[in-house]
């Protein structure tokens, strides 16, 4: 009986849903009900977790701040991004479902077929702050809302071994020069990242997180978004996620968010290749990172750890 479709009239376009009779499994309800609810409990209880902008309402937050929200109309979806969470393939899954992007007029149909410049070029998707605070509020109110996240450690070596241990030479240029002036003993480090890197000269694992960890570093500007916060990024404490996935459970958790979207005979995750990064490479990269810097890092990302239930052992 699952090939049973509605149509539906959610934003503008009318488009398929489809209607299961097998119902979602126990378990993962029950592992929805835990994420939300330690997320709810954090967030409502004042004694237990303080951050800053915590007790802020979503009216409080800027515009620029909610840059991350990825919104499909045709669904009533709302989606947050955070970089190295697989958000590659989860843009690319709202590209298909929001019909954003065409060639030649067809929407694409295969979120393989979209190419990562297209992918991540911010004019093929519609972002929730391009709209009024009020229409913001309607939309997350009606809409279905969910977040991926990772481990706070493990996201950051993806984020490393990708902006930096790669020749690229935006983040060599913006940061790279930077944490080799100041942290890595270099006064002149080449200009290009691809001399720098033939040179054998690029930041290390341990310039990075000193980078991260020095005070002063947000005095200077903000974290980049690839290692900023998912707390910043997202907001949970006023944004209610209707769904929180891990990429540690992704693809258990992405069934289960199709399912409940009634979207899964429309699309599917992709498989990610692309600097894959595990849980158990923690040990290894941060082997040499000296005690006091690895309780340093733990302050930095304690709400995401707190927030998201991850086992905080590895700064110990």
């Amino acid at each position: 009986m699952d090939n049973l479709f509605v149509e539906s009239n959610v934003g503008k376009k009318r488009c398929e849903w489809k209607i299961h009779t097998n119902p979602i499994s126990l378990e993962l309800k029950q592992r929805q009900y835990a994420r939300k609810k330690l997320v709810g409990d954090f967030c409502n209880n004042i004694d237990t977790l303080s951050f800053l902008g915590r007790n802020r309402t979503f009216d409080d937050i800027p515009k620029y701040q909610l840059e991350n929200l990825i919104v499909d109309d045709r669904h009533g979806i709302i989606y947050c991004y955070v970089p190295k969470v697989g958000c590659t393939q989860w843009k690319r899954v709202m590209i298909v479902l929001s019909e954003s992007l065409k060639v030649n007029g067809v929407p694409y149909k295969n979120p393989l077929d979209i190419s990562y410049d297209d992918t991540h070029a911010r004019t093929n998707v519609v972002f929730l702050n391009r709209f009024s605070k009020q229409v913001m509020k309607e939309k997350l109110e009606k809409y279905t809302k969910f977040i991926f996240v990772r481990h706070p450690y493990v996201r950051l070596i993806s984020a490393y071994r990708d902006k930096f241990v790669k020749e690229n030479q935006e983040f060599y240029k913006r940061y790279g020069v930077h944490m080799l002036k100041k942290y890595g003993n270099n006064s002149s480090p080449p200009a290009k990242v691809k001399d720098a890197h033939a040179a054998g000269v690029f930041p290390s694992f341990s310039d990075f997180i000193q980078y991260l960890t020095d005070p002063e570093t947000e005095k200077f500007k903000p974290f980049d978004e690839h290692w900023r916060q998912a707390y910043r990024l997202c907001h949970p404490c006023q944004i209610n996620y209707d769904f929180i996935g891990k990429m540690e459970t992704v693809e258990e958790d992405a069934a289960h968010l199709f399912r409940m979207l009634h979207v899964d005979n429309i699309v599917e995750l992709p498989p990610s290749y692309s600097n894959k990064t595990t849980e158990s490479w923690l040990r290894d990269w941060y082997a040499n990172i000296p005690y006091d810097w690895k309780r340093n890092l733990y302050k930095v990302y304690k709400t995401d750890f707190k927030l998201f239930g991850y086992s905080d052992r590895w700064h110990q």
